[in-house]
C-alpha cells in the first residue's frame, strides 16, 4: 500500500478565499467593546455623580453597586475607610467592578468574540491568523478563563443587589421625608437593567450545566428539566442578551450621571 505525503500550507495573516465582508463582525465587536471599556474605566475613576437624590429620587449607578464605602447615602460602611492609602486614588466602583468585569471577561461568548476582534485568533472562520500555533487555555494567562463558573456565583449575587436598587428606585421621598411608591424614568432604566443583566446571567453556559448538565437524563428530575429548559432558552439568545445588557448597564450609569450633574432631568411618571 502506498501513502501520499500531503503537507498543508498555513494561510498567511488575513489570507482567505472568502468573498464576503468577513471583517465587519470582528470590527464592530472591537469598536463596541473598546467603547464600553473606555467609558466604564472613565466612569469608575470619577468617584462622583454616581447617585441621584433629587426630587425625592433614590438612584444608584450599577457601576457603583453595592457601594461598600463612599460619599452617597447608599454607602454600607460609610465614607472612605481610614486604612485606605492616602497616595492611592479611591473610587467606590473600584471595589466592585472587578466582579462583573471578570464574569464577562471569562464568558464563553465574549471569549470567542474578543479572541477574534482583539488578537485575531483567528480573525474569522477560514481566515489566516498572525501566528503559527495555538497554545490553548492550558497556560497563563488564558488558563484564568477556567474560573468563569466561580464568577457566575458572584454575578448571581450582583443580580440580587441590583434588583434591590431597582426596588429602592420605586420609592420617592416627599418634603416630610416619608417614602411613597412612584415611577420615574430612572426607575424604568434601572429595572430594565436588572432584566437584561438577568437574561444574560441566567443564560450562562455554566449555569446551564449547574442546573441540569451534570445529569445523564434530565427528564427524570422534573424540576431540573424545567429549569434546564428555561436556561437553555436564554442560552440560545446569549449573544443578544450579552450585547443588550452591556449597552444598557453603560447607559444606566450615564443616565444617573447626567441627571446628577443636572444635564438631564428625571421625569416622574407616577
Amino acid at each position: 500500500m502506498s501513502y501520499a505525503n500531503v503537507s498543508l500550507k498555513q494561510r498567511a495573516a488575513g489570507e482567505t478565499m472568502r468573498r464576503d465582508a468577513w471583517w465587519t463582525q470582528p470590527l464592530f465587536v472591537f469598536l463596541g467593546l473598546s467603547a464600553f471599556i473606555l467609558y466604564s474605566t472613565w466612569a469608575a475613576f470619577q468617584g462622583a455623580h454616581y447617585w441621584l437624590d433629587q426630587n425625592g429620587a433614590d438612584y444608584l449607578s450599577p457601576f457603583y453597586s453595592p457601594e461598600f464605602f463612599g460619599s452617597s447615602p447608599h454607602a454600607i460602611f460609610g465614607a472612605k475607610p481610614g486604612w485606605w492609602p492616602s497616595w492611592l486614588f479611591f473610587s467606590p466602583a473600584l471595589l466592585v467592578l472587578w466582579a462583573p468585569a471578570g464574569f464577562r471577561l471569562t464568558c464563553y461568548y465574549y471569549r470567542g468574540a474578543y479572541y477574534k476582534a482583539f488578537w485575531a485568533d483567528p480573525p474569522a472562520c477560514a481566515v489566516g491568523e498572525p501566528r503559527k500555533g495555538y497554545p490553548g487555555e492550558n497556560s497563563f494567562p488564558l488558563i484564568m478563563q477556567n474560573i468563569h463558573r466561580y464568577f457566575l456565583y458572584i454575578a448571581l449575587l450582583f443580580i440580587l443587589v441590583l434588583a434591590h436598587d431597582a426596588w429602592k428606585a420605586m420609592w420617592f421621598s416627599d418634603r416630610s421625608g416619608a417614602k411613597h411608591f412612584g415611577i420615574g424614568v430612572g426607575t424604568i432604566v434601572l429595572t430594565v437593567n436588572v432584566l437584561l443583566l438577568g437574561s444574560y446571567t441566567f443564560g450562562c453556559h455554566s449555569l446551564r450545566h449547574l442546573i441540569g448538565g451534570f445529569l445523564d437524563e434530565v427528564s427524570k428530575v422534573p424540576l431540573c428539566a424545567k429549569s434546564y429548559a428555561c436556561v437553555s432558552c436564554l442560552n440560545r439568545r446569549h449573544m443578544l442578551c450579552a450585547w443588550m445588557s452591556l449597552f444598557w448597564v453603560g447607559f444606566s450609569d450615564l443616565y444617573v450621571r447626567l441627571c446628577s450633574m443636572g444635564l438631564w432631568h428625571d421625569w416622574k411618571i407616577l
